[in-house]
């Protein structure tokens, strides 16, 4: 029967992915990339641990229903209800129970007996540690600790001394923290009507915040939405940039989302200054079309230089006066100096002939009196674009 089940968890696994959103609604709402992912994986796992205790070995102890629980914590953050996945479970053993016992002989009934009892022995085990890790879980996300954690969030993004968030909130802030701003793509179930889109939001921002949590082996504080907001992680000393992008790869990865995020290291009482700095590193970023990735303020010294209130700033973005009217010239310039003044790349960026660049950069040089081909106005043409994306006006938000 133990060989019979392990061949076979492949084929139950999917029977099991098919009842399961059939007859129970919170099932039906999950993304099906966590339905064949995470659910599945679990479905096995249950199937081969009852097969190890029908061969009697020990099993349905705690270290073997480890991911059972984790599991059960994470359907806790989902909001998933805590019958529905106790009710799944109870399809799963009785799919296992048919399984064993369909093609029994009278004469094996004592044998089917003591397969009954191992089926009693494991089911109670699961609903004991799968109900437990659910509920606390909850404790832990609805309780005072949460509360704690949101009040010293709260203090550090005010810019309080040390010593008054310690004082208020009974805990100590550590020296330094490494603060990051995101930007989050909307992964694709977040498009799908219904309760998927939230479910597959909130697994998004879970993903997220356990890849920040393992950075550091310590809770990272976050406010974090779908769209993003604002993480701080407790540092002992400044970490190494380039383990920063790696960790903001790996949170993109795990949630299979694309991430922009700006990054800063400050004492608690610089931790309001670090969050402005982020935002408006990550406006240029957005307004100069960079990719997803982490960027620091060392990536855009220029572009956060010239975008400071100025007087001049009017007259340096008074240099593309001439070709306001023009899209297509002020696309090919921007386009042009992005791509390293390279024609070729330009003309397949913007779908054109490279012949059909080299007339746009003559007439757009026609109109203002500055070439992006001479060296002694390249800075001036980059200077006035800056200064023409600060001044025009933005959307809200």
């Amino acid at each position: 029967m133990a060989a019979r089940l392990r061949a076979g968890a492949p084929r139950l696994t999917r029977e099991v992915l098919e009842r399961l959103p059939a007859e129970l609604p919170a099932y039906a709402a999950l993304p099906a990339e966590e339905l064949a992912g995470d659910i599945a994986e679990i479905v096995q796992h249950t199937v081969r641990l009852f097969a190890d205790v029908v061969e009697g070995r020990p099993g349905a102890g705690d270290p073997d229903l480890a991911p059972q629980c984790a599991s059960a914590a994470q359907r806790a953050e989902e909001g998933v209800p805590l019958d529905a996945i106790l009710t799944a479970y109870q399809i799963g053993i009785e799919m296992c129970w048919r399984e064993m016992t369909d093609q029994a002989r009278p004469e094996e009934l004592a044998d089917v007996l003591a397969l009954f009892a191992d089926l009693l022995g494991i089911q109670r085990a699961i609903v004991a540690g799968v109900a437990s890790a659910y509920l606390e879980a909850r404790r832990l996300l609805d309780g005072p600790e949460q509360s704690g954690r949101h009040a010293l969030f709260a203090a550090l993004l005010a810019g309080e001394p040390a010593d008054t968030v310690a004082g208020r909130t009974g805990v100590r802030p550590a020296a330094h923290y490494l603060v990051l701003t995101l930007v989050l793509a909307a992964h694709p179930d977040e498009a799908r009507l219904g309760p998927c889109a939230a479910i597959a939001a909130r697994r998004k921002l879970r993903r997220i915040r356990q890849a920040l949590d393992g950075f550091t082996g310590r809770s990272a504080l976050t406010a974090l939405d779908p769209g993003g907001g604002t993480a701080l992680l407790p540092m002992d000393a400044a970490p190494d940039w380039s383990d920063v992008r790696a960790l903001i790869a790996r949170a993109a990865d795990a949630a299979d989302t694309a991430i922009t995020a700006s990054a800063a290291l400050a004492e608690p009482t610089g931790i309001p200054d670090a969050v402005d700095r982020n935002t408006e590193v990550l406006r240029l970023i957005r307004d100069t079309g960079r990719g997803p990735g982490l960027y620091l303020l060392t990536d855009v010294l220029l572009d956060y230089q010239l975008s400071r209130p100025s007087a001049a700033l009017a007259g340096l973005a008074g240099l593309l006066a001439p070709l306001e009217g023009r899209p297509e010239l002020l696309l090919t310039l921007e386009t042009y100096l992005a791509h390293g003044r390279d024609r070729r790349a330009t003309s397949g960026a913007l779908h054109l002939h490279p012949n059909t660049v080299d007339y746009r950069i003559r007439r757009l040089t026609g109109l203002i009196g500055l070439s992006p081909n001479r060296a002694e106005d390249l800075h001036r043409l980059n200077a006035a674009l800056v200064a023409r994306r600060t001044l025009r006006p933005r959307p809200p938000g």
